[in-house]
């Protein structure tokens, strides 16, 4: 009988003990409830990241994954690269072309040059060289504000191969369709982050805040109509000492982001490899970069 009243003792106590584990837990959930406690407070950057570049439904995952290894280093490296050529023909070889291009500056290695179109880095480097401050102010500002955030995203790797799928896909494109006109600028690689972001907010609108949707959209249309605006002046408003720069590569570098890049930043949870969409615009980009090449080799008119 002692023995028996022993064990019903200990089942109350452990019972007890229990009951007040509950009770301690239920405590400490309420007063994270009072105090708004978020298990992702220390994350606010990140959250507000994730509120303007990843739809609803994948942002809890973004959020327990959030973190600066490795940290945005391919944006901030080729505007670093980007930035210190232009001062270095800005300064150190002055062109007199702080505000617009001087022809000066068309001697450089790095821009694209219709007739020096055998030295092939040419169709990717010349997205280091700038037409003035307007310019190159209006490029580090759009791709630094959107291409941050995008790499803390999805990472240098897809960023980069965005970015240079616009820069190569510019220089084609105006190869063709302005096969005598000098290239400069990174405006190519810009514009397909901006075309695969301005995509992924179209098509997920709804589950990227639909008043913030309609400012990002905006925010993206007004930048467009300023740096295509100081672009066409660039082009058909030249100085008549000056040599007019081809604008094909907005154009170009749009429609690469619209397709890979949308591919490539809507698969944020997904294996990029295996999806056939991304596929499908990687075929449709070789075969317009093949195309491009056999214009150049054989129809081009600055052959």
């Amino acid at each position: 009988m002692a023995m028996a009243h022993d064990l019903e003792m200990e089942d109350v106590n452990v019972n007890v003990g229990r009951g007040k584990e509950e009770e301690l837990e239920e405590g400490k959930k309420m007063r994270e409830e009072e105090e708004g406690n978020d298990p992702f407070k220390n994350k606010k950057v990140h959250r507000i990241v994730s509120e303007w570049m990843l739809p609803e439904h994948v942002r809890r995952t973004y959020l327990e994954r959030a973190n600066c290894l490795p940290p945005p280093l391919f944006i901030v490296s080729i505007s670093i690269a980007e930035l210190a050529v232009f001062i270095y023909y800005a300064v150190w070889k002055p062109q007199r072309q702080w505000i617009t291009l001087d022809t000066g500056i068309l001697e450089s290695p790095f821009i694209y040059n219709p007739n020096k179109r055998e030295e092939a880095w040419r169709f990717l480097s010349y997205m280091l060289v700038h037409a003035g401050v307007q310019h190159i102010v209006g490029n580090l500002l759009m791709q630094l504000v959107l291409g941050i955030p995008l790499e803390m995203v999805h990472k240098g790797l897809r960023v980069g191969l965005v970015y240079l799928a616009g820069v190569i896909a510019g220089s084609l494109a105006s190869s063709i369709f302005d096969p005598l006109k000098y290239l400069v600028g990174a405006s190519g690689g810009v514009y397909a982050l901006m075309g695969g972001y301005f995509m992924n907010v179209l098509v997920n609108f709804r589950k990227m805040i639909p008043a913030f949707g309609i400012v990002r959209l905006l925010i993206i249309i007004l930048i467009i109509v300023l740096d295509v605006g100081f672009a066409l002046y660039r082009r058909f408003f030249v100085p008549a000492d000056g040599s007019p720069v081809s604008f094909a590569a907005h154009i170009a570098g749009g429609f690469a982001g619209m397709s890979i890049g949308y591919t490539v930043f809507s698969c944020f949870n997904k294996a990029l490899l295996k999806d056939p969409r991304f596929w499908i615009a990687i075929a449709a980009y070789l075969a317009c970069v093949l195309f491009a090449v056999f214009f150049n080799i054989f129809l081009s008119p600055a052959n």
